[in-house]
């Protein structure tokens, strides 16, 4: 197995500096509370939100699994990228500037949970602990994803086993969340989602002129080039970007910039940057079918854009582009430790565990050990040879999220009518309808997402109209946050 030792500097360096990001912010916001832990003191700018919303989306799958599935499938993947860009784009444009609004005028929320159950003026914890309990396993399998990613690129590019690289990663994902927070989350998504989009530019480009194609790339399945093969490639791609309006820690990048105008220019440019790694993505995925030909091994183990960098750049550049793995998986796992952390402490802990009892410090270090406790059963289920590959672990977790909270939340901000207990009926009926499809209902071709996401939207609405009407002073509460100015 070929080992460059530029590549290995190369690593090495990276992981230095996403460290020292975590302790430059960990030193800086120290007298913080845990709002500027969990949310940066809602200071975020318009790049780096833009970028950190791209970038702990992307993760690791967009230059692993879903090249890895056009590579294998062929065109009928690439409506999971049109899914996924019509989704993020409209989740900018609709959900981003509402759900900023709402979430301060509801009591200046900096979780989903609390912003859900806020939005009602409930007394109630249901709906903060069904709400925790679903993202604490929704992230940590999609956590697993992202380790296991950093596992296999250190096992192919350097050699070492992979459960050793998997347990490494984690340390230096936990380092920096655990120090610096949401601010260091996010400026280390930054520099990564950047290097993310150089490294898809570059790869493609390069391996279509230097690349010289076997023979037997020239036999491509029959359907190959075919992007309507199939009606549930188009359901099931499209209903990826349904997850959009309901993922966590993506949306609650909406709620931290800085202001409205911030928001419109963080819109623009993370609309950009989204459509052109989805571009290519898939374009990685198509050149190293008809450039590499079809290998069992870059397929079982998503390598096609590992084996295309390799094959084409000396150390030192391959190096720089496969540290955009390393940025993918992290920019997503961190941001994934940081949402699961701040619903556990600000949801659960705080209010049920100790009554409201906990002070700012007190918060700080319970949210710093969730993310330790759910970074260590992420590398468990990751290093289990069964646990399936990178692309199926998004998928699930994606899926869960999507149909349980994305009905809920849009409802939230664009119906007057939602009741409490509507949405707690939503995110529950969308959590198992979701779950109980891919268990079982997997074969039918068709992502579970789409009816998770319907059966929640469905749920919601009837439990709703069948439900007293909210109080005036939520109906008022939604008025005003409409036809609020922050």
């Amino acid at each position: 197995m070929k080992s460059n030792t530029s590549e290995i500097i190369v690593f090495t360096l990276y992981l230095i500096f996403m460290i020292s990001i975590g302790i430059y912010f960990f030193i800086k916001n120290k007298s913080g509370g845990d709002k500027t832990y969990f949310l940066g003191g809602r200071k975020m700018g318009a790049w780096v939100s833009a970028l950190s919303a791209g970038a702990s989306d992307m993760s690791a799958w967009v230059l692993m699994g879903l090249p890895a599935s056009v590579y294998a499938l062929g065109m009928g993947q690439a409506w999971i990228a049109l899914g996924l860009a019509l989704g993020y784009a409209l989740s900018w444009i609709y959900e981003a500037p509402r759900l900023r609004t709402f979430s301060i005028e509801c009591n200046d929320s900096i979780t989903i949970p609390q912003y859900l159950t806020n939005r009602f003026l409930s007394k109630s914890m249901a709906l903060q602990i069904i709400c925790a309990i679903i993202f604490i396993f929704a992230y940590t399998i999609y956590a697993a994803s992202s380790i296991k990613a950093c596992g296999t690129l250190f096992n192919t590019v350097i050699g070492i086993d992979a459960r050793i690289a998997m347990y490494g990663a984690a340390i230096i994902i936990i380092s920096y969340t655990f120090l610096g927070g949401f601010s260091a989350v996010c400026w280390t998504d930054f520099f990564q989602g950047m290097l993310m989009l150089g490294a898809l530019l570059i790869a493609p480009l390069f391996a279509t002129f230097v690349l010289e194609a076997p023979a037997a790339a020239a036999a491509l399945p029959e359907n190959y080039w075919n992007p309507v093969a199939s009606w549930q490639d188009i359901v099931s791609g499209l209903a990826w970007g349904l997850g959009y309006f309901g993922m966590p820690h993506i949306i609650i990048r909406f709620m931290a910039v800085e202001s409205q105008a911030s928001l419109k220019k963080s819109a623009k440019i993370g609309i950009t940057w989204t459509t052109l790694i989805l571009i290519f993505a898939v374009v990685v995925g198509i050149v190293g079918r008809t450039h590499l030909g079809f290998d069992e091994n870059i397929n079982k183990n998503s390598l096609v854009f590992i084996t295309m960098v390799r094959a084409i750049f000396p150390g030192l550049i391959s190096g720089i582009l496969l540290s955009a793995i390393l940025a993918a998986a992290m920019s997503t796992a961190d941001s994934q430790l940081l949402s699961a952390a701040s619903a556990f402490a600000s949801d659960v802990y705080k209010p049920v565990i100790r009554k409201g009892n906990a002070g700012d410090r007190e918060m700080l270090w319970g949210g710093r050990i969730i993310v330790l406790i759910i970074a260590l059963a992420a590398v468990s289920i990751a290093a289990n040879p069964n646990s399936g590959s990178i692309m199926s672990l998004v998928s699930n977790a994606w899926g869960v999220f999507g149909a349980s909270f994305g009905p809920a939340i849009l409802l939230s901000l664009f119906w007057k009518r939602l009741t409490f207990s509507g949405a707690v009926a939503g995110i529950t009926a969308g959590a198992i309808v979701d779950i109980y499809w891919m268990l079982n209902l997997g074969s039918t071709g068709v992502y579970e997402l789409f009816p998770g996401f319907v059966a929640g939207l469905i749920l919601a609405v009837v439990v709703s109209v069948f439900s007293k009407e909210p109080e005036k002073e939520v109906l008022d509460l939604f008025d005003r946050a409409l036809n609020s100015k922050k």
